[in-house]
């Protein structure tokens, strides 16, 4: 009897199997190839990166390590809504950390997860470029600055109202 995660893991196979095939000709395709996988399936998934280890002749220690390095390459699903909280010398210093507790505790998860319901994940970046509005958060391209916990709570009540 097939599982879930057979299942999951076999379709895992095929499209990374597809997209390594059409890297084939590259001299050094590790990052298109990662880049296209997360296209494709939304993340990079665990079951992927021995294949491309083995298929690139790379370790794959190695590989892992191009995707925890690059920020913008996940290893884990995202949410639709993202949430992002700055973590920059002034948002730290005007209340940044009780800003991103209040989102953990608003959205049930920590820094890199993301809700059960895949509705919200949240993250956080190093400088928003908006000091002067310390602390700020950014709700998928929207920036909010000023921040409090209070407003950072209110904030994803309001949106969760709209969705």
């Amino acid at each position: 009897m097939r599982t879930d995660t057979g299942t999951r893991t076999e379709v895992f196979r095929t499209v990374v199997q597809d997209i390594l095939d059409e890297h084939a000709a590259e001299s050094w395709p590790l990052i298109a190839v990662l880049q296209e996988i997360q296209h494709r399936i939304g993340y990079i998934p665990p079951e992927a990166v021995p294949l491309v280890a083995s298929r690139l002749r790379l370790f794959p220690g190695e590989v892992e390590g191009v995707i925890t390095f690059y920020s913008q390459l996940r290893d884990r699903p995202q949410g639709r809504t993202v949430v992002r909280a700055c973590r920059g010398t002034a948002c730290h210093v005007s209340g940044g950390t009780a800003v991103l507790r209040a989102l953990e505790d608003e959205l049930g998860i920590r820094e890199g997860e993301a809700t059960p319901d895949r509705e919200y994940s949240l993250e956080t970046v190093a400088c928003v470029g908006a000091c002067g509005l310390a602390p700020n958060v950014i709700v998928d391209d929207d920036v909010y600055g000023s921040m409090t916990a209070r407003k950072a709570r209110q904030l994803l009540q309001k949106d969760g109202d709209e969705s």
